[in-house]
């Protein structure tokens, strides 16, 4: 099993960004744009790990809690790890502070099952396409620029997923296995 644990989006916001691909799908037709309904926000990815270990990492993952619901406001177009040469393009997430601790939880309650932790600080984001070639993009550029500013709107989370990540030839598909509510009173 390929699994990762990460928050789910509102359907407001899934059908923002789902405007904004089919706005941009046109400008750069190389690209492999993400369906909005496959979206999420990744909190850990966990990798390959064996069918027996999933009790293990269940309870290791009900283990982590956060005093407040984790606030996120998506906006803007941006491009990784540059413009130049990018590689993949996102949707900028801004997030309450308890979203990284969040993440530093997971990791370091994952860490034991032998879950590598993580070697760059947590990015929160929302990954919109991946490149393989450079043609179009001068037009994606473009329409980035106009859209720095640009809300996609915002969501509250009292509760992260346990996904498994099923690689097909048109895309991965992601498949919910456990929902976690870590702020106390949460459904």
């Amino acid at each position: 099993m390929r699994l990762f644990v990460a928050l789910d989006l509102r359907e407001e916001v899934r059908q923002a960004l789902r405007q904004l691909i089919e706005r941009l799908k046109p400008e750069c037709r190389v690209a492999r744009w993400v369906r909005p309904e496959a979206m999420h926000i990744t909190v850990k990815f966990i990798g390959h790990t064996d069918t027996k270990n999933l009790d293990s990492i269940g309870a290791a993952l009900a283990m982590v809690h956060s005093m407040q619901p984790v606030e996120m406001h998506f906006g803007g177009l941006r491009f990784s790890p540059s413009e130049r040469r990018p590689r993949v393009a996102w949707c900028g997430v801004e997030a309450s502070a308890n979203l990284a601790q969040l993440a530093a939880d997971v990791e370091r309650e994952l860490e034991p099952l032998g879950v590598t932790r993580e070697s760059r600080p947590f990015l929160p984001h929302l990954t919109l396409a991946r490149f393989q070639s450079s043609e179009g993009l001068s037009k994606l550029f473009d329409a980035a620029n106009e859209l720095e500013s640009k809300d996609f709107g915002s969501a509250r989370e009292t509760e992260f997923h346990l996904f498994e990540s099923i690689l097909k030839p048109a895309g991965a598909e992601y498949r919910r296995l456990r929902t976690y509510p870590f702020v106390k009173g949460a459904r």
